[in-house]
């Protein structure tokens, strides 16, 4: 009985996965496609800008806090107990300000992490625009990220259609997909066997001096025939 059950719950189990072996999906790499958009470009350039600019004033507030602590250091000896704490409290307050600063810019959800995504946000919507038009044209019923959350092990080539948006987005290759040049076609003539002048049929190919082989070198025409086309030269010329 609990062989029969098994069984059942196995069949019942195939039957539900079987929708799924059905489904058309696809995988795309935002990232590359993000490499190659301007207005991505643009939007590092200027998150790179305002990094460098936080940084500097973060340099700054460094060497003002440095400053005050060597200050202290070399007049400590001649400071009262009151001075001292003084002085002290006020090291310890512009090291909180700078923290603070930091944490504002560049800590989480910080001006950084929140210009980022208002920089980044008009390139990632055209991306998922053009990917929901090439899903639709190719009937997929799955996209995937390869540099999503989605951990891809193995992806076959056939189901990348990284190209197609870039395609749709207007920063396909020129080269890509299409056929390549056809080479030059090489026709060989077949080789053309004289006719003798006295019966008009076709001469020996072996017994023509002028006969050429396959490797294009002629044949060496017989020493009689040689010395007859010397002979017959030199009687037409009228010398000896």
């Amino acid at each position: 009985m609990m062989h029969v059950a098994r069984f059942l719950l196995a069949g019942l189990l195939l039957l539900a996965a079987a929708p799924a072996w059905c489904q058309r999906f696809g995988y795309v790499d935002t990232d590359y496609i993000l490499g190659k958009m301007p207005e991505y470009g643009q939007a590092q350039a200027e998150l790179a800008k305002l990094t460098d600019t936080w940084q500097k004033e973060i340099g700054a507030q460094k060497l003002d806090i440095d400053k005050m602590y060597r200050t202290y250091q070399a007049e400590e000896v001649v400071l009262t107990e009151a001075m001292k704490k003084k002085r002290q409290d006020e090291i310890l307050l512009k090291e909180k300000e700078l923290k603070d600063y930091e944490a504002k810019q560049f800590g989480y959800e910080g001006q950084l992490f929140k210009k980022r995504i208002e920089l980044n946000k008009p390139a990632q919507d055209k991306i998922f625009d053009a990917i929901e038009k090439v899903a639709k044209a190719k009937k997929l019923d799955m996209v995937f990220d390869r540099n999503g959350d989605l951990t891809l092990l193995y992806a076959s080539p056939t189901h990348d259609y990284t190209e197609y948006v870039m395609e749709e987005l207007g920063l396909a290759k020129p080269t890509q997909n299409q056929p390549g040049k056809k080479g030059p076609v090489k026709t060989v003539a077949p080789p053309k066997t004289p006719a003798t002048a006295a019966t008009g049929k076709k001469a020996d190919a072996s017994a023509d001096p002028a006969f050429e082989t396959d490797s294009g070198t002629p044949d060496t025409a017989p020493a009689a025939t040689r010395r007859g086309t010397k002979a017959a030269k030199t009687t037409s010329d009228g010398k000896p």
